[in-house]
C-alpha cells in the first residue's frame, strides 16, 4: 500500500470467476485530504486509480504496472467525511499474453462515482 492507512478493506466477495465486489472504508483523517482540499476534502482521482491497482494486485497475487487507462469517467465527487464507505465492482481477466484487464465501477451508496477500464502488465 503506497499510502499507509489510507483505506481498509471491509469485505471482499468473489461473485464469479472474474467478478469481485470489494467494500472499503476511506480514512477521512488521512494527510491526503488536508491538501485536497482543506475544509472540503475530495478523493483525488489518482488515489482511486491506485486503490484499484492495489485491489487487483491482491486478487491476481501479482505485482502490476499500469499499461493503459481507458474510459476513465469520474461521475461524482467522493467526500470521505460524508461517504467514507465505497463499493468497488471489479471484472478482472488475464489475456493469453499475460496482461490483466480490469473494468471497474465504484459506488458510494447508490451513486456511481467512477467508471474505469485499464490494462496492467505483470512485473
Amino acid at each position: 500500500m503506497i499510502l499507509q492507512d489510507f483505506y481498509k478493506i471491509l469485505s471482499e466477495e468473489k461473485i464469479s470467476d472474474s467478478k469481485y465486489t470489494i467494500t472499503i472504508l476511506v480514512n477521512e483523517k488521512h494527510e491526503v485530504f488536508k491538501g485536497h482540499f482543506p475544509g472540503n476534502p475530495i478523493m483525488p482521482g489518482v488515489c482511486m486509480i491506485q486503490i484499484i491497482k492495489e485491489l487487483t494486485e491482491s486478487i491476481t497475487k501479482s505485482s502490476l504496472m499500469i499499461q493503459s487507462l481507458a474510459n476513465v469517467k469520474f461521475m461524482a465527487l467522493i467526500n470521505p467525511e460524508v461517504t467514507p464507505e465505497l463499493r468497488l465492482e471489479l471484472d478482472v481477466t488475464t489475456t493469453e499474453d499475460g496482461l490483466v484487464k480490469v473494468k471497474n465501477t465504484t459506488y458510494f451508496n447508490d451513486t456511481t462515482a467512477l467508471k474505469l477500464s485499464n490494462v496492467y502488465k505483470k512485473i
